[in-house]
């Protein structure tokens, strides 16, 4: 009763929220379970199927019959492979050995040192990757070559052979090595620093003893990721090789010269090793590695230090000035009438349509085949992360996923889309008809470039809290709307990166679509190769030049785009 004697109303009862009608009809899970199933699907047909067809082939005879192990051994025992296989080792090893210090000292300088233009520097590390890897190599033959501007500096040796891969590799692969190790050298306990400067250690002690040791694990990524870049890589090699014989251009010579695909795919195999070398010594090394980060972590701020940074400074404006000659010797001899005698300025050489290497069609081609693989691996990669990590799709499933999506890393691209031949162009194929396709050329380049995207999402995922999920379904909302009001907004930082380097990868990547085009649909990248095999290596200059360009612009719209985004879905940031 109340105060005046009346009796109190009952109060309302508080209710749960009913489940939603698709929950009650175990439909929510079974859609979640679908999705999962269709991206398993999708990557097995994309993936584990070609990869398996290589397997089988590598077995097979030239007539496709079942030859066994004798086979194999056989193509083993070839002189010119062992001399191939031979020079790709000493390739990789010497160029490794050149980009793990430079890179190193580069990332240093970003991290650790306080030197002027490091934005500016940031920026000439990565741009190689905007370049496909024959444009250094191109590069190389204008500054070094039998009419080259600088052909006195190689004193009687040519530039054609082992110099001009291990210089063309270096430039490729660097901004790959200081990635990692940029990584490795931004986190550092600064309490660490400050216990060794007590106890009197000097700066050489301090590095050799906390820096490095710290930066043990990237070192070990970045060397072996620069390996393994180096043992596969086709452009380099192809262009400015001469008569050195390395593995990924043997693989080239059996399948497209020769027709012997059984040779082809166990070459396939052997560029598969380094992959697998790669993920083996690095796990290895993880197992002994300590976290920095703890509950007491204090952040490690570089002192000012006027003679280090100055030489330091002196040294990445050695290693910028490399970098820069390789990117724009290339993009200024294709404005040039002939270089270097003729420095008119000219856009003769963009006349694509009046020589071979595909015309204009070609760069089209490579355009559509860049915003297509952005578009479609963009949203695979977040379907495929999304699942795995936020949906019930039970354990085999949700394990089966993450194993296809690692596997792209331990494949070369030569390596993939040969899998593609073998397993799209065989007759009984219900897939056959798209063989040939510009479809099929942005299934493999998504497949290639898959692992990098999809970790880079899946760790922005894993980042939002599982109470969201949980909560929604308390709400009575199905998963679907969580991710759309509330896991996608999330996440499209992550996911604007993945649609930018799937942009920027598709129009530089010439070895996973080598062994796939046709003359309709042939894209810029192997239009440069073509040019060159042609002679015209000014229009194959011309051809790399636009697909920096093309780069530069799509990475400038898409930051643009993303800059838009985050004012628009994401103002919580800046509360």
């Amino acid at each position: 009763m109340n105060t005046l004697g009346v009796p109190a109303a009952p109060l309302p009862s508080a209710r749960a929220p009913r489940p939603g009608i698709l929950a009650g009809l175990g439909l929510e899970d079974g859609l979640a379970r679908a999705l999962g199933l269709a991206v398993l699907g999708v990557l097995l047909v994309l993936l584990a199927w070609p990869l398996a067809s290589i397997l089988l082939k590598a077995f097979q005879d030239e007539a496709g019959h079942y030859a066994g192990l004798a086979r194999i051994g056989h193509y083993l025992g070839d002189p010119d492979l062992r001399t191939a296989g031979a020079n790709s080792l000493w390739l990789a090893l010497g160029s490794t050995a050149l980009v793990l210090p430079a890179a190193f000292l580069f990332a240093f300088a970003l991290t650790r040192c306080r030197i002027w233009g490091r934005g500016l520097l940031r920026w000439i590390a990565f741009a190689p990757l905007l370049a496909p890897s024959l444009m250094p190599a191109i590069s190389l033959v204008y500054l070094f070559g039998n009419q080259g501007l600088l052909r006195s500096w190689m004193l009687g040796h040519s530039i054609y052979g082992p110099i001009g891969i291990v210089m063309g590799e270096v430039f490729y692969t660097f901004p790959h090595a200081v990635m990692v190790l940029v990584t490795a050298l931004s986190v550092a306990d600064a309490r660490l620093y400050e216990a060794a400067a007590t106890l009197g250690a000097g700066r050489l002690r301090r590095f050799l003893t906390i820096t490095l040791p710290n930066a043990r694990q990237g070192l070990v990524s970045a060397a072996m990721l620069v390996f393994t870049l180096v043992v596969t890589d086709f452009g380099v090699p192809k262009v400015i090789g001469g008569q050195t014989n390395v593995l990924a251009l043997e693989v080239y010579k059996q399948v497209i010269g020769q027709q012997n695909f059984a040779k082809g795919a166990v070459i396939g195999l052997l560029l598969v090793l380094p992959a697998l070398l790669s993920v083996f010594v690095q796990r290895r090394a993880a197992q002994h590695e300590r976290g920095v980060v703890s509950g007491r972590f204090v952040p490690f701020r570089a002192p000012r230090n006027r003679l280090r940074d100055a030489l330091v400074g002196l040294a990445c404006a050695l290693v910028a000035a490399f970098l820069l000659a390789l990117l724009g010797t290339a993009m200024a001899a294709s404005l040039m009438r002939l270089w270097p005698y003729q420095p008119d300025f000219t856009f003769a050489h963009f006349d694509f349509d009046n020589v071979d290497g595909g015309g204009w069609g070609a760069f089209y081609n490579s355009l559509k085949l860049a915003t297509t693989t952005a578009v479609l691996g963009t949203m695979l990669v977040f379907l495929g992360a999304y699942s795995a990590s936020k949906l019930r799709l039970g354990a085999f499933v949700a394990a089966a996923i993450g194993v296809l999506a690692m596997l792209p890393m331990a494949v070369p691209g030569l390596v993939l889309g040969l899998g593609y031949i073998f397993c799209f162009n065989a007759p009984g194929n219900p897939l056959q008809a798209a063989y040939g396709t510009l479809g099929l050329m942005v299934a493999a380049t998504v497949v290639h470039f898959y692992t990098t995207a999809h970790v880079s999402v899946a760790t922005a995922l894993r980042q939002l809290d599982g109470e969201i999920e949980a909560a929604s379904r308390c709400l009575a909302r199905p998963w679907w709307t969580s991710c759309r009001v509330v896991t996608l907004p999330l996440c499209l930082p992550a996911l604007l990166d993945a649609a930018r380097y799937y942009f920027v990868s598709s129009l530089t990547t010439v070895s996973a679509v080598v062994f796939l085009y046709t003359p309709d649909t042939l894209p810029a990248s192997v239009s440069v190769l073509a040019m060159d095999d042609a002679g015209d290596t000014a229009g194959a200059a011309a051809m790399a030049s636009l697909i920096v360009l093309s780069a530069i612009a799509g990475t400038v719209l898409l930051n643009a785009l993303s800059r838009w985004l985050e004012r628009r879905y994401q103002t919580w940031r800046a509360a």
